[in-house]
């Protein structure tokens, strides 16, 4: 597939000039960079924020201290419990005439640590475990985890930790019956082969006191007695603590050839990038541009930073107001007469499992950027079903500025299926469709992307932003 969907051309990567295949390289390179640094909601947003500002975003409320209204050309953020940020763009055109949006979540599978998760068992210490998202469990065993995330104690101060990530680190992982004694094991089906109680981290052996066998739980002891030298953390602490075990090592350039990117949570932190770096290489714009990265769209998009919050809503009647121009029926109709991609994954055609997949209508590594007209599951379930006349103007924008597109469906129609975003925002009558680019080893800890689609979805997302 190729810029155009009715008709196939030369590969991709030929059609770029010497500067594109430059500019390519350095994309991918500064998204292998954010992939590494930042594996939670917390810490992209950080990221997000450091970035933001160095390209002349600020903080709404600082940049309307004392009153002070925003005009065209203005760029600020809105931050939602250091999990979520929206970013504006403030254009020229009228508010009510709608929004550009580019939307996108920064959640991605792991293991969570329960409240109470540390406990010793014959002399080993491990951490109990609650995973978060759809995951196959049995890939997570025997895969080296590093520990990210806060602690937040009663004095008011908040730990940051990162344990697993440096060469200097100790690693973690969750343990597996040897196949030798494994018969029982292996008969069983696969999403029963490792049970989720049994994704618990193995976290040391060593006890307190070598000398003193009669101790009870000695390396539970000996484990907290680290942490409490470390981090300054206590048991009860973890009641306050959102921890998380996620792959550890870096992102990495795949194949001999290196034209895949090998790295975890790329699903959907692939498109969050890519919606970011187009959002801050944006400058002027005719309608107000908004960049929105949320949480907790693995588990439905619920909670106070997942999109069914009224974050956004809140936000950008923050914005209105800055504008001076807030009123109930003005915001109605911005929203309405928004325009949005939902910036997400779709899935990556793997010849391992073609039985799987839809040829014509399945997305490919390489070929650029992916819309799907809908997600859901079987009969459509649960999706936002974008209009045809939507669709005709996005083909338009992307063929005008040279994006190599193609539309495909999640996978074969009876399989099963997934959703995103899309169907929340759709409910204030705005027009939404999902974009992205195709992933392979969805939701595995380590998926695959190519750097052509990284390329293409970045120029898609600006082509948006100027045309919409």
């Amino acid at each position: 597939m190729a810029k155009k969907a009715e008709k196939k051309e030369e590969h991709v990567w030929n059609t770029y000039t010497a500067s594109e295949k430059k500019e390519l390289e350095t994309l991918a390179t500064g998204y292998r960079a954010f992939l590494t640094d930042c594996k939670t909601e917390r810490e992209s947003v950080k990221e997000i924020i450091k970035e933001a500002e160095a390209a002349g975003y600020k903080e709404l409320r600082k940049a309307t201290e004392g009153g002070k209204k925003l005009r065209d050309g203005d760029k600020v953020y809105v931050v939602g419990m250091k999990k979520t940020i929206a970013l504006f763009n403030i254009g020229q055109a009228p508010i009510d005439q709608g929004l550009t949006i580019l939307g996108a979540h920064i959640d991605t599978c792991r293991l969570d640590l329960k409240q109470n998760p540390l406990y010793e068992d014959t002399g080993m210490a491990y951490f109990d475990t609650h995973y978060y998202g759809g995951i196959k469990k049995y890939q997570w065993v025997t895969v080296p985890l590093a520990l990210h995330g806060v602690v937040a104690k009663k004095d008011g101060s908040v730990v940051d930790v990162i344990i697993g990530e440096d060469d200097d680190d100790p690693a973690f992982c969750v343990t597996d019956l040897l196949i030798h004694l494994a018969h029982e094991q292996m008969e069983k089906k696969a999403d029963k082969v490792v049970e989720g109680e049994k994704l618990d981290v193995l976290i040391g052996t060593l006890p307190i006191n070598a000398k003193d066998d009669d101790a009870k739980d000695p390396v539970k002891k000996n484990i907290l007695a680290i942490l409490k030298d470390k981090y300054g953390i206590e048991e009860g602490d973890f009641n306050s603590a959102e921890l998380t075990f996620v792959p550890a090592g870096k992102a990495r350039e795949m194949g001999l050839d290196r034209s895949l990117i090998l790295a975890y949570g790329q699903d959907d932190r692939v498109c969050a990038y890519t919606s970011l770096r187009a959002m801050l290489d944006t400058e002027k714009v005719e309608k107000t541009a908004c960049c929105l990265l949320v949480d907790k769209e693995e588990i439905g998009s619920v909670g106070a930073t997942g999109m069914q919050s009224r974050f956004f809503e809140n936000a950008l009647a923050e914005v209105l107001d800055a504008i001076g121009q807030y009123s109930e029926l003005t915001m109605r109709r911005c929203l309405q007469n928004s325009k949005m991609l939902s910036s997400d994954v779709s899935s990556g055609f793997d010849p391992l499992y073609k039985e799987a997949f839809d040829p014509k209508n399945v997305s490919y590594l390489g070929h650029g950027l992916v819309f799907n007209k809908f997600t859901g599951s079987r009969g459509k379930s649960g999706s936002n079903d974008a209009n045809a006349e939507y669709i005709a103007e996005l083909r338009a924008m992307m063929d005008k500025h040279d994006v190599h597109y193609h539309l495909t469906e999640l996978g074969k129609v009876d399989l099963g299926g997934g959703g995103t975003i899309a169907y929340i925002m759709s409910l204030y009558g705005m027009q939404v469709i999902d974009c992205g680019v195709p992933v392979v080893s969805m939701h595995a800890p380590w998926e695959v992307t190519s750097k052509i689609d990284l390329y293409e979805v970045k120029k898609g997302y600006m082509a948006f932003l100027a045309e919409a």
